[in-house]
């Protein structure tokens, strides 16, 4: 069994939950966030829902385990929870957490997480590991901030409250592991939060969203707009769920960058641009990008390639970006060579073409 004592947490302590945190509780889990991620937990959550939990964190701990209240270190506020789930049969545990809104932005969950982790190796774990939904990009953040690997998604691992599976990411630290802070290779937008943006008052730029997917596909299905892409076809509309969905993710671990383009006047929807083939040992990354008919002509794919290029170079490893294009994709050429690209060679036959053909592709480069 876990001893029932109070750990010191930085800004933060952790310590047994008591009856008096109940409405302090209660009002944590009654959070939209916190529903939106945690199905289970009932939607009109009340004092009696929280006296019910404060009940079974008992139970965590006779089990093995430990559940835990977050608190502020000097106030004694309650601002979260936190818990160790009591050890498999091979001796491994699982770290999970919430904050409540009053608790976010002042690093609360790292350092209780951080903590927590800490401590179950001091007492014998020698895995612990943490799963988070593929939206979570908060959650994911602490991940790596508290030194937890990256190990893998999960697909379809729980069912939300609407009845659609949804996807995980699995992290784990191993008691041997360093569990130094893991910084991205390819941070946020300037201000460090996932929803972001970049303009130069004409376009902007803002990660891609769930909310996008409607216009992502639409645009994706125009055959004027895939039949440059990598195949030459439509997307299903599963697949332009997942890409919106995962972008976050997808960023957050440093494999690409997906962005909707949008006319800043308006914010409406023109286009999308990317990130990928990001390869940190040699500092490159490839862009790619589809604008909508209605903003062609008008220099807005120019001006959103040079924003993210110019955003890569000052605030990532990056050093080089490529693109490719097909002979006759004049527009894109156009679009490359002003924003600052330059031509570097002609593969033969690298890109698949319609009915079983191939395709030439054009390489281009801007380096730092």
């Amino acid at each position: 069994m876990l001893p029932r004592e109070v750990l010191q947490a930085g800004p933060v302590i952790l310590r047994v939950p008591e009856e008096k945190d109940a409405d302090a509780i209660a009002r944590a889990y009654a959070d939209p966030q916190v529903a939106r991620f945690v199905p289970f937990v009932p939607l009109e959550y009340d004092r009696e829902d929280a006296l019910n939990w404060i009940a079974a964190a008992q139970v965590v701990w006779d089990e093995g385990g430990a559940e835990f209240v977050i608190a502020d270190r000097d106030t004694g506020e309650v601002l979260g929870a936190a818990l160790l789930k009591p050890p498999d049969r091979f001796g491994n545990s699982e770290v999970g957490y919430l904050l409540a809104p009053w608790g976010r932005g002042r690093g609360a969950a790292t350092a209780a997480v951080r903590a927590l982790t800490d401590w179950g190796f001091a007492h014998g774990i020698p895995r612990i590991g943490l799963i988070t939904d593929v939206e979570n990009i908060p959650s994911q953040s602490v991940a790596y901030r508290s030194g937890f690997t990256r190990e893998g998604v999960l697909r379809e691992e729980y069912a939300t409250r609407d009845g659609s599976r949804h996807d995980s990411i699995a992290f784990a630290r191993l008691a041997g592991d360093p569990g130094d802070p893991i910084d991205p290779f390819l941070p946020f937008f300037p201000g460090g939060h996932p929803s972001g943006s970049l303009t130069d008052g004409v376009v902007r730029l803002r990660p891609l969203t769930p909310g996008d997917t409607d216009e992502y596909h639409a645009m994706q299905s125009d055959p004027q707009m895939y039949k440059f892409s990598v195949p030459p076809e439509a997307p299903s509309y599963a697949d332009s769920v997942m890409r919106c969905r995962y972008a976050g993710m997808w960023w957050l671990a440093g494999q690409r960058v997906e962005l909707a383009v949008r006319w800043a006047e308006t914010d409406a929807f023109a286009g999308h641009l990317q990130l990928t083939g990001v390869l940190p040992p040699l500092g490159q990354a490839m862009v790619g990008y589809s604008l909508l008919p209605d903003y062609q002509g008008r220099g807005v794919m120019t001006r959103a390639v040079d924003l993210l290029a110019t955003w890569a170079f000052e605030h990532t490893g990056i050093r080089r970006l490529v693109a490719g294009t097909a002979p006759d994709n004049v527009a894109s050429h156009r679009v490359l060579e002003r924003a600052g690209f330059v031509r570097e060679l002609l593969v033969k036959d690298l890109l698949p073409g319609p009915d079983g053909t191939r395709i030439d592709d054009v390489q281009w480069a801007r380096t730092r």
